[in-house]
């Protein structure tokens, strides 16, 4: 199995070993007339000094005419005439006022059903579920796999999750994945409790955090599972995870590797809020992550880097998850480490590494929200600091970073920052990656960020002269989820399983293969990589990478640009997707549940 895991082996008094394995007010408006009908009726208007029954005429005051009738016959006919005249105006007027009602309901779409798109979400990570598979599982074509993960090593490393259509476990993908959800379960706990979902996406960062702590334990930490260099991998070979036979060799990766380590404390920080209320576990994760941070920060700067740029660590992961930076990395993992410590060391810390990490920005990954840039989010969360904490004496920083998440909205919104597909599809990195990874996360960040707004009460805000609403961010919101779910010019929802049309040939391993209990070698296997048929399971919520930048897609199982999904760009969608629920007014406690779940 492929790229490199993080783990803590054999270190010295303060350096760790770390896994990285590898195989989304109201007021009153003037009248347009000088007096209107308020001052009229309260005789509150001038008074004129000339009298209106004063001003002299030019007319009579009245003239008399006699009209008479001199054919009945006639009469009655012009008033048969004159009343079908009327009768046949009225019935055109009401025929093209039906039918252009007619045409515009027969054209107008279904809204996006989400509490079946959620469900379908998170069913898309039971199916990517690795080791010892749940028997209750909603997903009938897995089962267990991947059980001597990290045999030779001095940790037991299954569980995790399989990447995406590969059979490759990064670690460092898992960890993003972690704090999303988390962070979706933070922010809208009462949402997920009133669809009935919570259990179940607790379930599923339980299982990908337990990985995490696998993968991370002091003193000593084991490995994690890679891909293996010889013939047979989990890029080469097109097999079921349950049928693999070939190496799964390990990565391990240092302390210099702070990318990797901050996106660690990230999770296991963010994770620790959602099961806050079982105190064991949730102390478990909160020392871990600070254990970790205790010795990442203690790492000589010069030593700091990409995990990527390590052989050991990240050799085999570029071709993935090349990082591009781990600044962005040090901010959001120590925002997320005091969110759930309020240890003001860490927001501190955050802040100041913060602006470094705003500074140093890349143009092509500027205003996008990835794995690979978490800048705009922790924006955003440190934002949320500034509106519903006492930040102390971070204040003056927390309002240059609301400065910018305001500025982040724009680029959302107006056309002359991002642009879009004919579609209405937002291109925020005009480059051959897969669009929707970065449609999802703009969503949930512009839903989430109106959502704050809303609860201070605020109607809006603004980036210079440009103004924008509450209503303007929720739109575009729903927006890009709209098209994601199928009201694009193809009519292709590019979640699979949901909707009459979704993509067919999804570049998926274990959806591709017959589940029939016979297992296919890594030959064998070919044969359902290149078929044209469909695939004979259904990876039901997988959001595939979706179209290209003028709305076309391929739907071929051969072409994963267009139809590989991935856990990562999933967690966006689900998050946009929970931002959008909105249980009814009426079930109060759910609704006051819903938002500011942490403070």
């Amino acid at each position: 199995m492929p790229p490199a895991e993080f783990s803590a082996l054999e270190t010295k008094k303060h350096s760790v070993r770390y896994v990285h394995t590898v195989s989304e007010g109201g007021r009153l408006l003037p009248s347009a007339s000088r007096w209107n009908s308020i001052a009229l009726d309260n005789n509150l208007a001038p008074n004129s000094s000339t009298a209106y029954h004063s001003i002299p005429s030019n007319y009579s005051k009245s003239v008399d005419y006699n009209l008479v009738i001199t054919d009945k016959k006639h009469f009655y006919r012009f008033l048969f005439i004159a009343a079908s005249i009327v009768f046949l105006v009225v019935a055109a007027v009401l025929l093209v006022h039906f039918r252009s009602q007619a045409h515009k309901h027969r054209h107008q779409r279904p809204p996006v059903n989400l509490k079946l798109a959620i469900n379908q979400a998170l069913t898309f990570y039971d199916a990517q579920k690795s080791g010892h598979y749940p028997r209750n599982s909603p997903v009938k074509f897995r089962g267990d796999s991947g059980l001597e993960d990290g045999l030779n090593t001095p940790e037991n490393l299954t569980g995790g999750f399989y990447d995406s259509g590969n059979n490759i476990k990064f670690t460092f993908t898992t960890a993003y994945t972690v704090t999303l959800l988390s962070w979706t379960v933070i922010e809208y706990q009462g949402k997920y409790a009133y669809i009935g979902e919570l259990d179940h996406v607790r379930d599923i960062i339980r299982w990908g955090s337990d990985y995490l702590l696998k993968a991370f334990v002091l003193p000593n930490v084991g490995s994690a599972v890679r891909n293996n260099n010889g013939e047979h991998n989990d890029i080469t070979c097109w097999q079921r995870p349950e049928d693999m036979t070939y190496a799964r060799p390990v990565s391990q990766c240092n302390s210099s590797a702070s990318d990797l380590a901050r996106e660690f404390i990230a999770a296991l920080s963010a994770a620790s809020l959602v099961f806050r209320e079982d105190k064991d576990y949730s102390g478990k994760l909160v020392k871990a992550a600070q254990s970790l941070y205790d010795v990442v920060t203690t790492e000589d700067p010069s030593l700091q880097g990409k995990y990527t740029t390590d052989d050991d660590c990240g050799k085999e992961a570029r071709m993935f998850y090349n990082s591009s930076g781990y600044e962005d990395e040090l901010a959001w993992g120590g925002t997320w480490l005091y969110i759930a410590t309020k240890n003001t060391s860490y927001l501190q810390f955050a802040t100041d590494t913060f602006k470094l990490a705003k500074n140093n920005e890349t143009g092509l990954d500027k205003s996008v929200f990835y794995w690979n840039n978490k800048l705009g989010a922790t924006g955003v969360l440190l934002s949320r600091i500034l509106y519903f904490q006492d930040p102390g004496s971070s204040q003056d920083a927390l309002i240059l970073s609301s400065n910018l998440t305001e500025s982040l909205m724009c680029t959302f919104l107006f056309n002359k920052y991002s642009s879009k597909t004919p579609g209405g599809l937002i291109i925020i990195k005009p480059v051959d990656d897969p669009l929707l990874q970065y449609a999802a996360t703009s969503s949930f960040l512009s839903k989430l960020f109106g959502d704050y707004l809303d609860h201070q009460k605020l109607s809006g805000a603004s980036c210079g002269t440009d103004v924008y609403s509450l209503q303007m961010l929720h739109d575009f919101a729903a927006s890009q989820v709209n098209y994601i779910m199928g009201q694009n010019p193809i009519k292709m929802s590019y979640m699979v399983g949901y909707g009459d049309k979704f993509p067919l040939q999804v570049h998926h391993r274990s959806a591709s293969i017959p589940w029939d209990g016979q297992p296919y070698t890594c030959d064998e296997g070919k044969k359902w990589l290149n078929s044209k048929d469909p695939n004979p399971q259904v990876p039901l919520g997988a959001m595939v990478g979706g179209p290209g930048l003028h709305d076309n897609f391929m739907d071929d199982r051969n072409q994963p640009r267009f139809t590989e999904p991935t856990i990562a760009s999933n967690a966006g969608l689900l998050a946009a997707l929970i931002a959008l629920q909105d249980p009814p007014l009426s079930n109060s406690k759910a609704v006051e549940d819903s938002i500011l779940g942490w403070n």
